[in-house]
């Protein structure tokens, strides 16, 4: 058990360190980004692709505290490639013309491109292709 704040952000900060090390991103590529929801402690982990500087949901989970949310991130950090689908999405950038390439693990389509639209407006991207990966 935590007891106090000091050891609650140490515990935060080796569990956000885990999950980095995990995914294999370096720090500045990935994001903590908490809000309160109803009394609860809601955390987006956000990744940004170096190559285009874009930032997308990787996940979101919802808990008691900081702490207990970082535990479920990390929980599904170690799980998610053998619980959700791989999604190739293919899409342009408002006033470029390079076609992107970005991959997500998501349950579903729309939580595919809910994740490629994470903080923007829909108007801003322009999808060309999404498409289910086959299951290796």
């Amino acid at each position: 058990m935590i007891e106090t704040i000091s050891e609650m952000h140490v515990e935060a900060a080796r569990i956000q360190q885990e999950i980095k090390d995990h995914l294999g991103l370096r720090t500045s590529d990935l994001v903590f980004e908490y809000s309160n929801v109803d009394g609860k402690v809601k955390l987006d982990l956000i990744t940004i692709n170096p190559r285009h500087n874009q930032a997308f949901l990787f996940h979101t989970v919802t808990a008691t505290d900081k702490v207990d949310a970082l535990k479920k991130m990390l929980e599904y950090v170690q799980n998610y490639k053998e619980k959700e689908n791989s999604y190739t999405i293919q899409w342009v950038a408002k006033n470029e013309t390079e076609l992107h390439t970005s991959y997500f693990k998501a349950g579903n389509i729309m939580d595919a491109l809910q994740k490629l639209y994470y903080g923007r407006d829909m108007n801003t991207i322009t999808v060309f292709s999404v498409v289910l990966n086959p299951i290796s």
